[in-house]
């Protein structure tokens, strides 16, 4: 019988890929807190949100691949962090052949949108140097 963790779900007994699934969720959850977090202070603390419009994102924010990387990789840690949620839930409470279905349109659906989530974040043009 698996000890009960301090909160949230049990801690998988044994090994294999639902132990890796339980510390996943928890690591992507500490890299959202961060990454969360600094996104906020940097876009209400260090500089004025009355001042953010379109011109700023695209000639502060987006024209350094050090934002867009960070803008990408908060991105991925939401997504990969609520499909992992969603498959536990889905795991706990669909039974039989529904279990199967759900799992493999989710994991689907997970691929496309991390890939057109990363097409978005790095495709998008660089504004002119002047």
């Amino acid at each position: 019988m698996a000890l009960p963790s301090r909160a949230g779900r049990i801690r998988p007994h044994g090994g294999g890929f639902e132990l890796f699934v339980w510390y996943l969720i928890r690591l992507s959850g500490l890299a959202l807190f961060v990454l969360a977090l600094a996104h906020f202070s940097i876009l209400h603390f260090l500089y004025d949100p009355a001042e953010q419009d379109t011109k700023f994102i695209t000639e502060m924010r987006w024209s350094s691949i050090f934002w867009r990387v960070t803008d990408w990789l908060l991105l991925m840690m939401v997504l990969l962090h609520s499909f992992l949620g969603v498959r536990v839930v889905v795991r706990d409470y669909v039974k039989g052949g529904a279990r199967i279905v759900l799992l493999m349109g989710l994991y689907v659906l997970a691929f496309v949108i991390f890939a057109l989530g990363t097409v978005v974040v790095m495709t998008l043009p660089r504004p002119p140097m002047s």
